[in-house]
Parts: structure tokens; sequence; C-alpha cells
């Protein structure tokens, strides 16, 4: 009797700890630990399943999941911008999820088509400006930075960084790649100085009058203020009388190869929740993908928006021919 008891005590415990292991979630984050970290500690505490995540840039971890294959450890790939996203699933890195969570919570515009990834937060790249030279008035589009009136006081980011390749991609979408071209080589024209390797430098020089006007991400723009509450800088929503704002997003899919996808599925489900949706919002000044979750308030104090609605996946698909565009009309 006594070692029918022990044999069930073990297979009880033994029953646990498989369960306990088939309920955990391994990540890949091209996030940074102090965002995500919070938000997998809350969903931890939320259902019980421990979330293991391993974090580096988005090209070593997208090259470590396809030199893994079948054998890697990761269920959910989490990374920034969509071109990166769908590069993630035209390398065949990623699978299909059917989800009613998912499609009822994030708008078709901010999620793949085949539904291989998901948007969880949005990042709108618009225009800034000093307020101390310009009145917004005089603010309209992307498209009109390139006018000539704008010579010797533009300023933007490197070329190089994906945000300003899929904010090209976009308008290779939307206006065809040679009037694409053209814009892009009138920003070139117009630029008061060499492109910035950041957001938060190309600001602070709109800021100090180094240029009057530039093209950055909000979240950037609502840290620098943070910081400097008083630097003469505002927000401009671009393109609001036409398709509206460029936006992309951070997001997330489920590994082609996952261990546990159902479990990965559950995370990616909670992620686009308001719970998990306003700590994205109020960790790093990101909006909801959601649209049924209001932004954090000081968000909401930039004001209202419309959208590009054009589907993010164009910033992947077009890439290549963005990133060729940009090197003929020497955009550095």
């Amino acid at each position: 009797m006594k070692n029918f008891k022990l044999r069930f005590l073990f297979a009880a415990f033994a029953a646990l700890a498989a369960n306990a292991w088939s309920e955990e979630v391994v990540v890949y984050s091209a996030r940074n630990e102090q965002l995500i970290k919070p938000l997998f500690d809350a969903y931890t505490r939320q259902t019980g399943v421990q979330v293991k995540f391993v974090t580096d840039k988005e090209g070593p971890l997208m090259e470590r999941l396809k030199a893994e294959g079948a054998n890697t450890p990761a269920d959910a790939l989490i990374t920034v911008d969509a071109g990166n996203l769908w590069q993630a699933a035209n390398m065949g890195l990623l699978q299909p999820v059917h989800s009613k969570v998912l499609q009822a919570n994030i708008p078709a515009h901010l999620r793949d088509p085949q539904n291989q990834w998901f948007g969880l937060s949005v990042r709108a790249r618009t225009i800034f400006f000093n307020t101390q030279k310009l009145k917004p008035a005089v603010l309209s589009t992307y498209e009109d930075l390139a006018d000539p009136k704008w010579k010797g006081k533009l300023c933007l980011r490197t070329s190089k960084k994906v945000y300003n390749q899929s904010l090209v991609a976009m308008m290779i979408e939307e206006h065809g790649e040679a009037k694409a071209e053209s814009i892009v080589k009138g920003w070139v024209a117009n630029l008061a100085t060499d492109v910035f390797a950041d957001d938060t430098k190309m600001m602070e020089a709109v800021a100090a009058g180094q240029c009057e006007v530039g093209i950055g991400n909000t979240y950037y723009y609502g840290r620098l203020m943070e910081k400097k509450p008083t630097l003469p800088l505002a927000i401009f929503w671009a393109n609001q009388a036409g398709k509206g704002v460029h936006v992309n997003v951070s997001g997330a899919g489920v590994t082609k190869h996952a261990k546990n996808p159902a479990g990965a599925q559950k995370l990616i489900e909670w992620l686009s929740t308001d719970k998990a949706q306003n700590l994205f919002t109020d960790l790093d000044l990101e909006y909801p993908a959601n649209p049924a979750i209001k932004a954090d308030a000081r968000l909401q104090a930039w004001g209202p928006f419309k959208q590009n609605l054009i589907n993010v996946t164009k910033a992947g698909e077009a890439q290549a021919a963005a990133v060729r565009l940009m090197d003929r009309a020497g955009y550095k």
C-alpha cells in the first residue's frame, strides 16, 4: 500500500512537471528586454505559463531560426517593423495562425494577409517641426518636403534604417517607383546637413534650428520631450487630406517548427488584449494595435490622426526596391 501511494505521488508530480514544461513558451525577441519582460511577467502572473526569451537584433535572430530549423526551441518570434516580419515569413520561418481573437483585435492593414504574423503595437512615422521657425499651417505631406521651398531646411535619419526603408517602400506602393524616386531625390536636395544615425539626434537638430523640419517615429518624440519638455519641437500629422500617416508595427508570429504552437498562439492573442496593449503604450509610448484600446494620455495629447490603411506587408514586399531607389537618389 505504501509503495502504491509513493508510485501515485511520483506519477502525479511527473504529470505536473510535464504539464508545466508543455505550457512553457519560448520567444525569440528583437524587442529590448526592458519592454518585453514586464509583458511576459504579467502573462505568467495571469496564466501561470512561464515565458523564456532570447533577445537579439532581428537579423541574427532570423538567421538563428533558419540555422536551427526543426531543432529550434523558439515557439514565437517578436520583432519590430513590418519589413522584418515580412522577411521572416518570406524566409519560411513562420506558420499560419487561424485565430478569431487576433482577427477581431488586429485590423486587417496591421497583419499579414496569410495570418503568419500580427501587429501588436503601432508606431507612426510623421513630420516634426521647430515651433520657433514654422507654423503648422505651412506643413502638409511627406511629398511636399521634396519641394524646393524646403531647400536647406530638412533633416532626415539615415536610409540604412529599416524605418525609412519601409516608409519609402509604402510610397512606392502608393505612387509607383518613378514618382517615389522623384520625391526622395527632392528630400536629398533639401537636406540642411548630413543624415543622422537616429531619430533622437535628428529631432534635436530640428529643435536646435539646424533645420526646420524632419521625419521621425512618434515614440522617439515622446521620450525626448519627457526629458526636455521645453524644446521648441512639435508633431505634425502628415497627409491627413490624403491617405493618412505612414504607420508601422511591432508584431509577432508562431515559428514554423514551434514545439508549443498552441501556447505561442495563446501568448500572441493575450498580447492583443487590453492589459498587454496598455503596457505597450505605457512602457514605450507606442499606439495600441487593437483599436478598441485607448492610447496612453501622453499620446492622446498629441491629437488624433488618420492612418494610411495600405497593408503594412507592402513595407516588406517593396523593401529591396526601396533600398535600391534610395541608393540611386543619393540618400545615404
